[in-house]
């Protein structure tokens, strides 16, 4: 996955993964958001409709094992939090309901540091600190704070793999037939 580009010093080759999720779709928002990509040099090297996200597969992308962290992000949102761990698993649900509710497009990135950015064009996890000019920032209408309240998972858009160990366990997943 990762190889350093011929007579380019320092830059390396990666792949990720992007999921354009539920709500980019009911949005009409998944050519903007490609679109996005595309204008930071990152290549399309496959795409894929899910209709509908088996519990198998998005038990396997958002594995028990995220509960801890899971948790501790909804506590910097809300102090109140006293067991991280317990409100992760229940986060951790709501995520999986959120994102197997209706069809996502699962995309394929290439180029050089690409997971870097694509995180930067996707913008901070949270929509509503997410800087403008990303597209969390530009065409999020959630915040983390509103959705723990409201017990639920934050309506953020998209999902940007967040490590090379991430993105190549992810791409895996979602694109199987894949070498």
């Amino acid at each position: 996955m990762d190889q350093v580009l011929s007579g380019e010093e320092g830059l390396t080759y990666e792949e990720t993964l992007i999921l354009l999720k539920p709500d980019a779709l009911e949005r009409r928002l998944v050519g903007r958001i490609i679109q996005r990509y595309e204008d930071a040099g990152l290549d399309i090297l496959d795409i894929r409709y899910v209709k509908r996200v088996s519990r198998e597969l998005i038990e396997k992308h958002y594995p028990d094992s995220m509960a801890l962290a899971l948790g501790l992000k909804a506590k910097e949102a809300n102090p109140e939090i006293e067991d991280p761990e317990a409100y992760g698993r229940r986060v951790l649900e709501w995520l999986r309901r959120y994102v197997s509710r209706g069809p996502v497009i699962a995309l394929k990135l290439g180029g050089e540091d690409a997971i870097k950015r694509a995180r930067m064009v996707t913008g901070f996890t949270d929509p509503a600190r997410a800087e403008r000019g990303t597209i969390r920032g530009d065409f999020g209408i959630d915040s983390i704070e509103r959705s723990n309240r409201e017990e639920r998972a934050c309506e953020n858009l998209v999902h940007a793999s967040g490590s090379r160990e991430e993105a190549e366990r992810e791409l895996k997943l979602w694109f199987p037939e894949d070498p």
